[in-house]
């Protein structure tokens, strides 16, 4: 009560905050009478002068005012569109690394102009993140004008773009992309083999448009790069028969966890139906031979019974495409993971492809969190204010309107069930049609946005659908949708990137209209003039019936999303309505809603066709949902938590590479690990505190022999007198080093580092690449140590850290042992085969979810190596015979071939023999 009595009458902390930049503001404003006098030249020129000033040592914050003011000034001859003063106050936010929670139609795209232009001048490069490419590619040519016209440079990454094209767009002074791009460059960067491969430079600020959408909804799954493994095709058709064979009694459903178990009694008859088709080994569907059969029949069950055909994916062309849970988009090259998709191919009787092994990942809260600066904007950020905080350390702060909302936001109407509610809204439509209203209706999938519209064409509603089967039309049908008596089912409006302008939008209109016309032609322009009028006109008639009506089918899991649908409706002051129409099979409630309040009063007390409305049950809704949102923050913080184990190992392998990239010679850290590898062998052979006549001989020999190549003769050291193990080791150094120093005489100093290098790079690719897998192995299994009452994390962590260890020890000895044994041919190397194309997916590690936006080509994923000139041959063991099929059971499954083919022996003479 006191606190409400406080805010009433000093403001909110927002609103104080937001008070105390008005003397900033007022500074911009001593500026413009000045910039406005100045000619174009001279206004351009101000960038070289903030430039002159930043190098003599002036900070960012001084230069603000007069920068603000520069780019308000550009913008206003450029583009026609001077910045509001909220819009000031939202870039002022930008620069401060927080969130601008501004409302959709406030010009958060002319808002990030300000803060980039600032951050920009230092020439380190400014990183925008956009949603889509169509959005990235927008707003960098749009943008881009006052830009270019103030003499900075803009870059924009989109698919399809060479190395050298995406090294161009880092190095511009700012560089528009989607997150994803901008994610899977840095991890294509960290598997390159030489630092002029690379394509970004050091991070220094990012702007995120839409930073809900990125930094929210898709931080729950990461990004992952990874290449083709075995087809295992006829393996997921025959599980995929067997699971449709079951019968629902066989398992158990959990749709909040989108999980699902067998019963006894359907364990029993899985075993029975595997043992049938030859798939089971034993009887114990859960005896250890049998992991993978489980694995498989697991994904099989949750494609047939979790996931929906248009609604989680839709099929075409013969392949199974992904639906983005968020906006409805397909999701074109986007697979799920750790065989779901394959399952979910089967299900669906098309071609199946490949599983992938994943060879480099990172999640959005880590790769943002590399940026020493980061800032966002969107309508919709309040409702996950301490998210924002707790993870990526930023405060929202809420930019007041530029005119005072209009739009009425009516209660929610509940009904029986969908058939009822959808007639009504069919009906509700149709009335606001007739009388010239816009009506923008929101649906949660494709399925409900087709049902919808078979009821709108029984009512006789004219209408149009955009959802993911139809996304190519998107920004047309946006732009439209504010016409008189205009009717648009969309399956999600977030992220859409275009603003419903009441009366229509005359550059869409004439892209359909007059396509045959160029822009800034006479022709153009009289066509054009001629459809402002109309347009003029349309929206008089529009505000006259109400200005937009915002239709929400049902609620999102999400209150955000909601906001998002109804924030289209009211822009710049324009008045609006919106309403939700809810039913109790809406999953929402189903699923979260408590039975006891929707169940039994509903279905006993409300009749067929009648609709109720009350501020209680709408707040019933927004307890579902927040209990939903917490459940999705705690998916995101346990994503985070995982990630944070590896994010060290990453940090740590990732620096070990740039390190090897840039060091002139890597010849100190090569004799480390060859240093490590002696003392390891002699540690083990001689003990401490052991006599000589104790001492493993034979396994010192046998360790030298295959580690470091060295045939030595220990057995005389033995008879010595004064022998002790450091004089051992020491002897064994000498050798290996003089082994070595052998090879590098062979080749000049530029090709032996040369060689280390890529030596080096490669064993710390392979082994990262085992240890990655080994991971999500880990991660899939740890959970089942709460039954031991140990904390799933923290057996993670201890686990990583010994793997981690494992891998490191690992690295060192086979990068000895490569060189211990390598020989060089002079020649000129066979051509190497192409490498496949590495496939980019960005996927949530507990559920499946597959949660990418935007196609990102198979040719990006292809990794240019640049091999040395020569070519690394290990010769076959002194004890081995020149006949190949003698090596079975002398080398180790896991070793380097003997022929020199530089595969693993079991890929090579060891898979024949």
């Amino acid at each position: 009560m006191l606190g409400g009595l406080a805010k009433s009458f000093f403001g909110s902390s927002n609103d104080r905050y937001v008070k105390s930049l008005n003397p900033l503001l007022a500074k911009i404003a001593l500026f413009e009478p000045s910039l406005q006098a100045m000619d174009d030249a001279t206004l351009a020129n101000q960038t070289v002068l903030f430039r002159e000033r930043l190098a003599n040592g002036e900070k960012l914050d001084n230069l603000l005012p007069e920068a603000f003011a520069t780019v308000r000034e550009a913008a206003s001859r450029v583009l026609g569109q001077r910045h509001y003063d909220v819009q000031m106050v939202g870039g002022i936010v930008l620069h401060r690394g927080e969130i601008a929670e501004m409302r959709t139609g406030e010009g958060k795209t002319l808002v990030a102009t300000l803060a980039t232009y600032l951050n920009a001048l230092p020439g380190d490069g400014v990183h925008v993140i956009t949603v889509n490419d169509y959005l990235a590619s927008r707003d960098a040519e749009w943008m881009g004008q006052v830009y270019r016209f103030l003499g900075l440079s803009v870059g924009v990454i989109v698919p399809n773009l060479t190395d050298q094209q995406r090294r161009d767009a880092y190095t511009a002074d700012i560089t528009y992309g989607t997150n994803n791009e901008f994610g899977f460059d840095y991890l294509r960067d960290n598997m390159k083999y030489a630092r002029a491969q690379m394509v970004q430079r050091p991070f220094a600020m990012a702007i995120v448009d839409e930073v809900d959408s990125v930094l929210i909804d898709e931080a729950r799954t990461p990004l992952i790069i990874s290449g083709p493994t075995d087809d295992k095709s006829d393996l997921y058709m025959s599980v995929d028969a067997i699971v449709k064979q079951l019968v629902p009694d066989d398992y158990e459903k959990d749709e909040k966890q989108r999980s699902i178990i067998l019963t006894e009694d359907g364990t029993e008859r899985a075993e029975r139906l595997l043992e049938a088709a030859g798939l089971l080994q034993g009887a114990n569907l859960y005896d250890f031979e049998n992991t993978q059969v489980v694995h498989h029949l697991n994904q099989a069950l949750r494609a047939n019974q979790m996931f929906k055909r248009d609604t989680d994916y839709i099929v075409k062309d013969g392949k199974v495409i992904i639906i983005d849970e968020f906006t409805g988009r397909m999701m074109d090259g986007r697979r799920w993971s750790e065989g779901l998709h394959q399952a979910v191919e089967a299900k669906e009787g098309v071609n199946i492809e490949p599983e992938n092994q994943t060879m480099a990942s990172i999640t959005f809260q880590n790769y943002f969190r590399m940026y020493p600066k980061l800032s966002g904007m969107t309508g919709t950020a309040a409702t996950e204010a301490a998210e924002f905080y707790d993870i990526y350390k930023m405060n929202v702060v809420t930019i007041p309107t530029n005119r005072p909302i209009n739009r009425v936001d009516e209660e929610d109407e509940f009904y029986k069930n969908t058939q009822d509610k959808f007639r009504a809204i069919a009906k509700k439509i149709r009335e606001h049609a007739m009388k010239g209203q816009p009506v923008l209706v929101g649906t949660v999938s494709i399925e409900k946005s087709e049902l919808l519209s078979e009821f709108l064409t029984q009512e006789g509603v004219d209408h149009k659908v955009l959802n993911a089967r139809y996304h190519e039309m998107e920004a047309h049908i946006v732009a439209q949708a504010g016409r008189v008596g205009a009717v648009t089912i969309a399956t999600n409006m977030a992220g859409r990137g275009t603003d419903i302008q009441l009366g229509g939008n005359v550059e869409f209109r004439m892209l359909d209209e007059h396509p045959e016309l160029t822009a800034g032609t006479p022709e153009y322009e009289e066509q054009a003039e001629t459809i402002r009028k109309e347009i003029a006109a349309e929206k008089e008639a529009v505000l006259a019936a109400g200005g937009l009506f915002v239709l929400g089918t049902e609620r999102h899991e999400s209150r955000r999303i909601d906001n998002q649908l109804r924030g289209r409706s009211g822009r710049q002051g324009d008045p609006g309505l919106s309403r939700f129409y809810l039913s109790l099979d809406d999953d929402l409630l189903r699923i979260f809603g408590p039975d006891t309040l929707f169940a039994k009063m509903m279905r006993n007390n409300i009749e067929d066709g009648e609709a109720i409305g009350s501020k209680w049950l709408t707040k019933a809704i927004e307890t579902a949902q927040k209990k939903v949102e917490a459940r999705n923050y705690d998916i995101r913080k346990q994503v985070v938590e995982y990630d944070d184990v590896m994010n060290d190992q990453r940090k740590v392998i990732y620096e070990q590479r740039a390190d090897i990239m840039d060091s002139e010679t890597v010849g100190e850290m090569v004799e480390d690990m060859r240093r490590e590898t002696v003392n390891e062998i002699v540690g083990a052979a001689c003990p401490p505190g052991s006599y000589p006549e104790q001492w493993d001989v034979q396994g010192m020999k046998a360790g030298l022999s295959e580690q470091l190549g060295l045939d030595l003769p220990v057995e005389e050291w033995l008879q010595e007198d004064a022998i002790d193990p450091e004089v051992v080791e020491e002897r064994v150094e000498q050798a290996a080093d003089a082994l070595v120093a052998e090879k590098q005489a062979q080749l000049d100093p530029e090709t032996w580092t040369s060689v280390e290098k890529s030596i080096l790079l490669q064993n710390l690719d392979h082994h990262w690449k085992e240890h990655l897998a080994t991971l999500d192995a880990l991660r899939q299994v740890v959970h089942l140590r709460a039954y031991a009452q140990k904390t799933p994390i923290n057996e993670y962590k201890q686990e990583a850290f010994s793997l981690f260890q494992r891998m490191l020890d690992q690295i060192r000895q086979d990068v000895t042992r490569t060189i211990a044994y390598a020989q060089f041919q002079l020649e000129p190397p066979p051509s190497l085969p192409d490498l496949p194309d590495f496939i980019t997916s960005h996927f949530d590690p507990f559920t499946g979810d597959d949660d990418t936006r935007d196609i990102d080509a198979g040719s990006l994923g292809l990794i240019q190596t640049q091999m040395p000139p020569l070519q690394i041959v290990r010769p076959e063991a002194p004890e081995l015979g020149d006949d190949p099929a003698s090596w079975e059971g002398q080398v180790n499954r896991n070793a380097p071939c003997p022929c020199g083919s530089g595969r693993k022996y079991k890929h090579c003479h060891g898979a024949v023999a």
